[in-house]
């Protein structure tokens, strides 16, 4: 699995395709904190952003390998590893740029009330669920589920705004209890949100490599 990991980051580095929604992040970002704020809210914001960010990242790693390439690598590791891969590798590169955010947040923002270190816990764990619940938005609106790119394209940005709004999401939890709570006790809200992620990325993940062994 780590060199296929590492097949898949190596396609994304050389195709650049990646810079685009790192920019966009970093826009987002640049744009929406500003230094000497609460540093909750903007944790919320670095979170949030994180989102879309993960899933278009995954769907670029999904979709980003020539159809010759992807029979190999199947042969070689199998169908399912493959896909998996792609998408660890997306996730995984979106979850890096989250973490440095964090970081930068933190260190530009008004800790105070909350402190550094639980700040810094807090806004790992909201970009944890918000990319977690991306990776699944992005494996959902990608082959082998939809393979055209007009209806992939749709599916992800319904999905985006869905896993933002709706009711029951992990990330929008997360991204709630960052803007509303207040001090270190916010890391345990943010602990539910954060497993409710995860578990919900497990089962799309496994749904996802056992659909593109058998569909593909």
């Amino acid at each position: 699995m780590t060199a296929l990991v590492r097949y898949h980051a190596g396609l994304l580095l050389r195709s650049q395709r990646w810079l685009a929604p790192l920019v966009l992040y970093a826009a987002v970002l640049g744009i929406g904190v500003h230094a000497g704020e609460p540093v909750l809210g903007a944790l919320a914001l670095t979170a949030a952003a994180l989102l879309p960010v993960t899933a278009w990242a995954v769907r670029i790693c999904l979709t980003q390998e020539p159809s010759a390439a992807r029979a190999v690598v199947a042969a070689a590791g199998g169908r399912g590893r493959g896909h998996l891969a792609a998408l660890l590798t997306g996730a995984g590169g979106a979850g890096l740029a989250g973490a440095v955010a964090v970081g930068t947040v933190v260190a530009v923002t008004d800790t105070r009330g909350v402190g550094p270190a639980a700040a810094v816990t807090a806004g790992l764990l909201g970009a944890t669920a918000c990319a977690l619940v991306g990776g699944a938005v992005g494996a959902l609106a990608s082959r082998p589920f939809l393979k055209a790119t007009g209806w992939s394209l749709a599916a992800l940005v319904v999905g985006v705004l869905l896993a933002l709004v709706a009711a029951g999401s992990p990330a929008r939890q997360a991204v709630t209890v960052l803007t509303t709570g207040s001090g270190p006790g916010v890391l345990f809200g943010l602990l539910p949100s954060a497993a409710g992620a995860l578990v919900l990325a497990s089962a799309v993940a496994a749904l996802s490599r056992w659909a593109t062994a058998r569909l593909e």
